[in-house]
């Protein structure tokens, strides 16, 4: 099982797919569902997010992988300590979202040195900073994506760079001494400003 379908857990899909899982993709949006539907052509079971979808699911899951992401926010509690506690013995919660606070109640960040715990028979692996596991790799294509962004800036400006690019600009958490980012403004208690250059 599957929760979210952005990059993360569209990969994680893809993986499970090529190795033969029975796999559940729970997401919120229709129309990320129906991209999911089309793009692994019916072999992938897409599911609407809801409270009790993902209780259903869970409970059934040998794998929960917690792929959700609200861009500069704190990840939703998605999965319940109950909803652990119903889990199969021996079941395993992977929660790439740990960066952001991770999806499930029970989790808490763990490190590459001691990756693993225990919660109701349910094997959490929670590492912060995952991508570390392969740190020059990840690197290499963290890279590949940010450096035109930082390109743009270096050789424009922030606020000219910004105007032209609004991938740019959705990224742009804090400006003139304020924070510009709806997401970050909430989970950090600050007050919300719009951005403006």
């Amino acid at each position: 099982v599957v929760l979210g379908a952005g990059v993360v857990g569209t990969t994680a899909a893809q993986i499970a797919v090529g190795m033969g899982a029975d796999v559940t993709v729970i997401a919120r949006s229709g129309d990320t569902l129906r991209r999911i539907d089309a793009q692994f052509d019916g072999r992938v079971r897409t599911v609407f997010s809801t409270a009790e979808a993902v209780e259903h699911w869970c409970r059934r899951a040998d794998l929960l992988v917690g792929a959700v992401l609200v861009p500069g926010a704190a990840a939703p509690k998605l999965v319940s300590a109950q909803t652990i506690k119903a889990m199969k013995r021996g079941a395993v919660l992977v929660d790439v979202a740990i960066d952001q606070g991770g999806c499930a109640e029970t989790s808490k960040p763990t490190t590459h040195d001691n990756p693993i715990y225990i919660v109701d028979g349910v094997v959490h692996y929670c590492v912060a900073n995952m991508p570390g596991a392969v740190a020059r790799s990840s690197t290499i294509a963290l890279t590949s994506v940010t450096l035109p962004y930082g390109l743009a800036i270096a050789n424009q400006g922030l606020k000219t760079a910004a105007h032209t690019s609004d991938a740019l600009k959705r990224g742009i958490n804090t400006f003139d001494g304020k924070c510009v980012h709806p997401g970050v403004a909430k989970s950090c208690g600050l007050p919300y400003a719009e951005y403006a250059a």
